[in-house]
């Protein structure tokens, strides 16, 4: 064979070679291409999943407000339980002295000292934060409230002061049955709490027992949840306060509810108004579909479908629902490359994580960059796929704002204030004379995290309309929880000194 020949040959070989490294290369790409483009389509499917038009909201406003109105009629009748809180007094700013608080949410608790003086003004306040160890929140009542009353007594130890004959209100944001401002008995635990034998106790006198153990000479004077807390606060500097809202790891709603309205367990009813106690977590919004994140959430409760609206809402689940789509993602994609391991484990990627996530505004999204690899091990991620994860926190963060919101329309709804003449007309406009609707606000989510307030305001504005809109006020309540505690005890013990002999 000569040497043209051969040259011929070799360059009908190079030329194969060529095509077949551009084959490879481009079934490569190909194959990422489809990979990604699976990436993808997981996040328009959640995206679909939670749209929250207004028109939907609207709706999902409506449904709840129905089910407020059932939950008044009697018991069982509703998906909320609308608890009578025993409340049917609010602080109005002529409380004076010195008042103790105790506030049990979730995984730590509060104890407090507020010192009052005439028209509403809080003189001094001392705060004091502490952890629940992990074992408590499993183990037995006695130790739990044990702990909580040798906590309170080395405060006012250390406070210089006494508890002697001081009033002390107790909030324990937890279902509860109450039989009067002092009393009342567990429904149910919910967060990450599951003492079994303390459900059907009185929390109130298991609380009481521990501070006689303690050598503590004061008892619970006012037993509140933090929306009623919440409220109490409100009221106490604004009297226009209406309702009061949670939106932080839990969230719920209270709210000032006319006794004619209410037909369960009249004998409590004593006065014309009663506070209420939504208790919307449970509530299952029927516009809303469930997404496959949402369904299949194990939380270590026997039902994995209860509280829907506080698992689609507060901060204890957002973070979840998020590592549950990302790890679709990995296991649809290569996205995450092969740094996966991490996305297998329940509650890794919390809510303060997706927040900095949404509200990284850096041009690379370091943050983003930074939040997969210190908490997910997830290395080296390019911007698109940041981006893909931003939107992710994007939309299931829109979605909790945007049905909180909803709930807050419910609640004015339920009580005339959203313009609608109680859901019984579409048309939302001032009828008479116009009435400032303020909703007192406590909890990090919102009072934490700029995005998700941002959406909860606008969804609040496209709900109600302008001219209603301007009729309601949110106003934020630092440690309301607590304080409205040390209040509603204050209005309590004057109250008890009043009718006393």
């Amino acid at each position: 064979m000569g040497r043209g020949q051969w040259l011929g040959v070799a360059a009908v070989c190079a030329a194969a070679l060529t095509c077949g490294v551009a084959a490879a290369l481009v079934s490569r790409r190909t194959a990422a291409r489809r990979r990604w483009n699976r990436a993808v389509a997981v996040v328009r499917g959640l995206e679909e999943g939670c749209a929250t038009p207004t028109e939907r909201l609207r709706r999902v406003a409506n449904s709840l407000a129905i089910e407020m109105f059932a939950g008044l009629a009697s018991e069982g009748a509703s998906k909320v339980r609308m608890l009578l809180t025993c409340v049917d007094a609010l602080p109005n700013g002529s409380e004076q002295g010195i008042y103790y608080a105790i506030d049990l949410g979730g995984t730590s608790f509060r104890v407090m000292k507020l010192e009052l003086g005439s028209g509403s003004m809080v003189v001094n306040k001392k705060v004091e934060h502490q952890p629940i160890p992990e074992e408590l929140t499993k183990g037995s009542s006695e130790d739990l409230f044990n702990m909580i009353a040798f906590a309170l007594k080395n405060f006012i130890e250390r406070e210089g002061g006494s508890a002697e004959g001081k009033a002390l209100g107790f909030t324990f944001s937890f279902p509860v049955r109450q039989a009067s401002i002092s009393s009342g008995s567990l429904i149910r635990w919910t967060k990450e709490f599951s003492i079994e034998e303390a459900v059907g106790k009185d929390v109130a006198q298991c609380l009481n027992e521990a501070l006689v153990r303690n050598g503590l000479n004061l008892q619970v004077t006012a037993l509140v949840n933090n929306a009623v807390g919440t409220l109490a606060m409100g009221h106490y500097y604004d009297e226009d306060t209406v309702a009061s809202v949670i939106i932080g790891a839990g969230t719920n709603a209270s709210y000032i509810e006319r006794s004619a309205a209410i037909t369960k367990s009249r004998c409590l009813l004593t006065s014309e108004l009663m506070v209420v106690n939504v208790e919307w977590g449970s509530f299952r919004p029927p516009q809303i579909p469930l997404t496959p994140y949402d369904i299949c959430f194990n939380d270590g409760t026997h039902n994995h479908y209860d509280q829907a609206f506080e698992k689609m809402i507060s901060g204890v689940y957002l973070g979840e629902v998020a590592r549950l789509v990302l790890q679709r993602m990995a296991q649809e994609s290569d996205v995450f490359g092969s740094s996966m391991n991490c996305l297998s484990t329940p509650f890794i990627l919390s809510t303060p994580c997706l927040a900095a996530i949404r509200e990284d505004d850096s041009p690379d999204l370091r943050v983003v960059g930074r939040v997969l690899e210190q908490q997910l091990k997830i290395q080296d991620v390019p911007l698109k796929t940041r981006k893909l994860v931003m939107r992710v926190c994007d939309i299931i963060t829109q979605r909790a704002a945007r049905l909180a919101a909803a709930g807050i329309v419910a609640v004015l709804q339920k009580i005339g204030r959203d313009g609608t003449l109680c859901g019984t007309t579409e048309a939302r406009k001032i009828r008479g004379e116009p009435k400032r609707s303020v909703v007192a606000i406590e909890g990090g989510l919102y009072q934490g995290y700029s995005i998700f307030r941002e959406y909860l305001n606008e969804a609040l504005d496209e709900i109600l309309g302008d001219e209603i809109a301007s009729t309601v006020t949110l106003r934020v309540m630092e440690e309301g929880s607590g304080i409205g505690a040390a209040l509603l005890a204050a209005s309590y013990s004057s109250t008890r000194q009043q009718h006393s002999p």
